[in-house]
């Protein structure tokens, strides 16, 4: 992809576990040219929509709580904005855990409240219970608005957007030629139970990543650009081989709790 005429990056508001921030900031130039539109359908913390800065997106997550947050930002920054400043006046330990118990009614109160956890829990770490409750713990950051915030800025590029909340099968299926579809979902391997088995309501299963394998195959069949990103397991490159081309990129394991599990691992990235 040709970098040098991009309008510049917006930073992301959101940290998210497995967010592709470093990919970014490394790989960018990986991504084929497109002419039509940006389709996202694993959003996170759409750290590659900020960079690259699509003039027309379709951006979706199955979270609502997360597709909520997103349409707040682009629709009613200034209210979300003003409610977050409020929370990093009162933040407190019992204040974290008085936010995390609450059902709030409005919308732009539910997106600050989303923020507000994903910036002060354990690592920005997004899990639910059964029951679909929020149950991280606090973390040790106290930052609720940042020095970088502006989101005058990102509501401006979230306009070119249209989100919505749904299955990846039913975004993939808008693919249409021309189209750059990024896709980085849960990393599922075969044989092996998600992590977050426990707390999920919804799991990604393996089933999840045959399913959209498929997806990605007949997005790219009508003539899209598609990138995947992936676990590096021999499970999901078989899974991927003999489509596209398959490159393996380095990332920084940041989410082991001591130091000494962390360092350096591999990861794919699958251009079809």
């Amino acid at each position: 992809m040709e970098l040098d005429n991009m309008p510049p990056p917006v930073a992301p508001f959101l940290k998210w576990a497995g967010g592709k921030r470093w990919l970014a900031e490394r790989h960018l130039s990986m991504f084929p040219s497109a002419t039509s539109r940006y389709i996202e359908p694993f959003l996170g913390s759409a750290s590659i929509f900020f960079s690259l800065r699509p003039r027309v997106a379709f951006l979706s997550d199955a979270n609502p709580r997360l597709i909520e947050c997103y349409e707040q930002i682009r629709d009613e920054s200034e209210a979300v904005q003003g409610l977050l400043t409020e929370h990093q006046r009162l933040h407190s330990t019992e204040h974290y855990y008085f936010v995390r118990s609450t059902k709030y009614e409005t919308a732009a109160e539910r997106a600050a409240q989303f923020l507000y956890l994903n910036r002060t829990c354990w690592n920005g770490l997004y899990r639910v219970n059964k029951r679909g409750e929020f149950n991280v713990p606090k973390g040790t950051k106290n930052s609720v608005v940042l020095p970088n915030d502006d989101f005058f800025a990102v509501s401006k590029v979230l306009k070119v957007a249209k989100i919505s909340c749904c299955d990846f099968e039913t975004a993939l299926a808008e693919a249409k030629s021309d189209d750059l579809v990024y896709v980085d979902p849960p990393y599922t391997v075969q044989h092996n139970f998600n992590g977050f088995l426990k707390y999920n309501e919804n799991i990604f299963s393996w089933s999840d990543q045959v399913r959209l394998r498929d997806a990605v195959i007949f997005a790219a069949s009508k003539g899209a650009r598609v990138v995947v990103s992936n676990a590096a397991h021999s499970s999901v490159i078989d899974l991927y081989a003999g489509i596209g081309e398959t490159h393996f990129v380095k990332r920084n394991s940041v989410l082991a709790a001591s130091s000494a599990r962390r360092g350096e691992v591999d990861e794919i990235m699958v251009i079809i």
